[in-house]
């Protein structure tokens, strides 16, 4: 949310990153379920790719998705915080339990949800601040996204690291595509009140990586 009122007291450390306790813990316990999540959805596949048990897939599996987990999800978040907080805004990472169980339950069935909280913003800030805030997330993936996806179409590797170039760059991209629907919740929908253009060059880009991810996984 924004306001062009004062909703808090800014404190003295105006414009500096600063964490509760309360929201470490709300960041780890998401990120060890999106990473769980992440794991059971990557395990079979890893499994194929290695043509090994799944105990013996299993640490390659969970190493694709600590990194997505960072790349995605709290490089994401970071960002929608980082930038709120440069502008003297108050923005604490929250959780959504009920995103949290069903990522974890979906990921079973081999499909992600991610859906693990939502960093809120209050204070005295511009729509145009707003905007930049929102955006920063998907900008975030859509930027790993791509340099991983042109390293797993360009670089010759072997299957497993190619393997993973492509998870961490589709799912990066797919990322910032399904943050970018301009809808609320999604920040896509903050976005297009501060800027139509903007909002659609940078939901262009992410529909054409991830059609790219797409045709290049068909073809080969």
């Amino acid at each position: 949310m924004y306001s062009d009122q004062n909703v808090i007291n800014i404190t003295p450390g105006y414009g500096s990153v600063r964490f509760s306790r309360r929201e470490i813990l709300n960041i780890i316990i998401a990120a060890a379920v999106l990473t769980a999540a992440f794991t059971i959805f990557f395990l079979p596949s890893a499994q194929s790719i290695l043509k090994v048990s799944w105990q013996e897939a299993l640490p390659y599996a969970l190493g694709i998705s600590a990194f997505v987990t960072v790349v995605g999800f709290l490089l994401h978040e970071f960002a929608h915080k980082f930038l709120a907080q440069k502008y003297g805004a108050w923005a604490e990472f929250g959780l959504y339990p009920l995103g949290l169980l069903m990522c974890l339950v979906f990921s079973f069935f081999g499909f992600i949800f991610a859906a693990p909280g939502a960093v809120y913003i209050q204070g005295n800030i511009t729509k145009r601040q707003y905007g930049i805030i929102s955006i920063a997330g998907p900008l975030t993936n859509l930027a790993f996204g791509i340099v991983f996806m042109l390293l797993w179409i360009f670089v010759p590797v072997g299957v497993a690291l190619g393997f993973a170039f492509y998870m961490i760059g589709f799912l990066s991209v797919w990322m910032a595509l399904f943050n970018l629907i301009p809808f609320p919740p999604f920040d896509g929908s903050k976005v297009i009140v501060w800027s139509v253009p903007i909002w659609a060059m940078t939901f262009a880009v992410s529909v054409f990586f991830s059609l790219i991810g797409w045709g290049v996984i068909i073809i080969r």
